[in-house]
């Protein structure tokens, strides 16, 4: 199932809630206590693919980060599954809602071990490890004479796609990604891309997409948050989005913060 619009309508409950939550600057003197995130509410559906867009510096990989509990909210209250998050410890969160950042590191691995790391780590049993790994090989289509090589004997673009395969290889419940294909050809994007879309469909992940490439996210999204100067302004479906007005406000954006240097 290619790119394909609608949620599954038997999803009632959330699965993700957030309640004017904000999130400052943890620094010293005047670094303290600056604005990051202001008043974010959203309530989430287990398989929605939710891309966040906005201009540079608008908050959205700080989002990510709080979701992953890499930030804790300064204010505000955040709910996973109708639980409290303070009350779910931090290792178990990360497992369940999994970040996969855009500067991928194998931290001295080979790519075989790095794809199973996080399974190592679970504790998992080794053929259970070694299935799940080569089961994720085949579907993100990693060919198997990458399995030995080191981070420096990889291109920025199969470094990603290795951090992105290490991510669903831990089988999360949310996955947070931020800017994916942004060093992947066409070709891989698209690929990765529908990857995501039949893991949401048919295992009812939930996706949230930072991403510059619109027209990635106008096919891969059925839901949109714009956030600008650390605020949610717009929480809007896919198909009610105006993507060409989006553009251009993205362009405005931009052009302003190019003008505020000066």
């Amino acid at each position: 199932m290619n790119f394909e619009e609608g949620l599954d309508s038997e999803i009632h409950s959330h699965q993700l809630e957030l309640k004017d939550v904000s999130l400052v600057t943890e620094g010293k003197g005047a670094l303290q206590g600056i604005p990051i995130l202001t008043g974010i509410s959203l309530a989430v559906n287990r398989g929605e693919r939710i891309g966040i867009i906005g201009p540079s510096g608008a908050g959205k990989t700080s989002l990510l980060r709080l979701l992953n509990r890499l930030a804790e909210p300064t204010g505000g209250m955040v709910y996973f599954e109708d639980r409290d998050y303070r009350k779910i410890p931090v290792l178990d969160w990360r497992r369940q809602v999994v970040l996969v950042l855009q500067e991928a590191k194998l931290l001295g691995m080979t790519v075989q071990e790095a794809l199973a790391y996080p399974l190592v780590l679970q504790k998992l049993p080794k053929n259970v490890i070694a299935q799940r790994v080569e089961r994720i090989r085949e579907v993100c289509h990693i060919p198997g004479e990458w399995l030995e090589r080191l981070e420096l004997q990889l291109s920025v673009g199969q470094r990603q796609l290795v951090a992105i395969a290490r991510g669903l290889v831990m089988e999360p419940k949310v996955l947070l990604l931020d800017e994916p294909t942004s060093a992947l050809d066409a070709g891989t994007a698209i690929h990765i891309l529908n990857v995501l879309v039949d893991l949401a469909e048919n295992n009812r992940m939930t996706i949230f997409m930072v991403n510059h490439q619109l027209d990635m996210a106008e096919r891969f999204c059925h839901r949109v948050l714009y956030l600008q100067q650390g605020r949610l302004l717009e929480d809007i479906s896919a198909s009610q989005m105006d993507w060409q007005e989006l553009r251009e406000r993205l362009v405005e954006a931009k052009s302003q913060a190019s003008q505020d240097w000066f």
